[in-house]
């Protein structure tokens, strides 16, 4: 008798099961564009899972462009033309190592230029944000999700001080993308080891000072360092992972 050789099935993670939720209701009008969702403690309450789940689950919706996520403001349903949204979500996701090489070049093209920006145009409430995000990551020794939600909070308000919409929209796409796609090597890697911590808190800082100070020459050269270094973190864990 001819043995069949069947795809094996890999479970679905929990936030997974709450992006396809949310995206079902978003897909069939319960969600409208526009709309405001719930806050990410109520949404966790309402689904019963964990706030990391929920985070989750919206940067996989955003990453698709089906939500926004305004810093002090909520997430938002966005404009879409639902013969669109078919795609399964699991395809935001399926990145190889030459398309995340891609999206780090992508990184280092955009926001060097949005760090000087930020520099030129930031205002105190800017750099308010850009201090919690700061706080946020220094709080999160130890647990790499809330660290990687503080590290994307940190990127996303040196856009918002840029002042510039397209950098922002642009800014949140592929900061989502990378965020997926890099999931787990930032896992390994980034938040793992203390010197890597220290590392990065010391390169985090170094923009923020230059964005205050309104150096635009410096805010850049201190974005390239750094990106760099997320760039070689993540190539030793390919090399190390072959």
């Amino acid at each position: 008798m001819l043995k069949m050789d069947y795809k094996k099935i890999k479970p679905k993670k929990i936030y997974e099961e709450v992006a396809e939720t949310i995206y079902e209701m978003i897909r069939n009008g319960q969600l409208k564009p526009g709309q405001k969702l719930d806050s990410v403690q109520q949404l966790a309450e309402s689904f019963q899972v964990g706030r990391s789940a929920i985070r989750e689950a919206l940067t996989s919706l955003r990453a698709m462009g089906l939500v926004d996520m305004r810093q002090g403001e909520g997430t938002f349903i966005r404009e879409f033309d639902t013969d669109q949204i078919t795609f399964p979500l699991s395809t935001v996701i399926l990145m190889n190592q030459e398309d995340i090489a891609n999206l780090l070049e992508v990184r280092k093209i955009i926001e060097l230029g949005t760090a000087a920006a930020a520099a030129k145009r930031r205002t105190n409430q800017h750099l308010m944000a850009m201090e919690k995000a700061l706080e946020e990551m220094k709080a999160a020794s130890g647990n790499e999700e809330l660290g990687e939600g503080a590290d994307l909070q940190f990127h996303l308000a040196i856009a918002e001080a840029s002042q510039n919409a397209l950098l922002l929209n642009l800014m949140n796409h592929v900061s989502s993308m990378t965020e997926e796609a890099m999931k787990e090597t930032r896992k390994v890697w980034l938040f793992s080891k203390q010197t890597t911590l220290e590392k990065l808190a010391e390169q985090h800082d170094a923009i923020y000072k230059a964005i205050k100070e309104r150096n635009e020459e410096q805010a850049r050269y201190f974005m390239k360092i750094h990106l760099e270094n997320v760039e070689a973190v993540i190539q030793k864990y390919y090399q190390q992972s072959n």
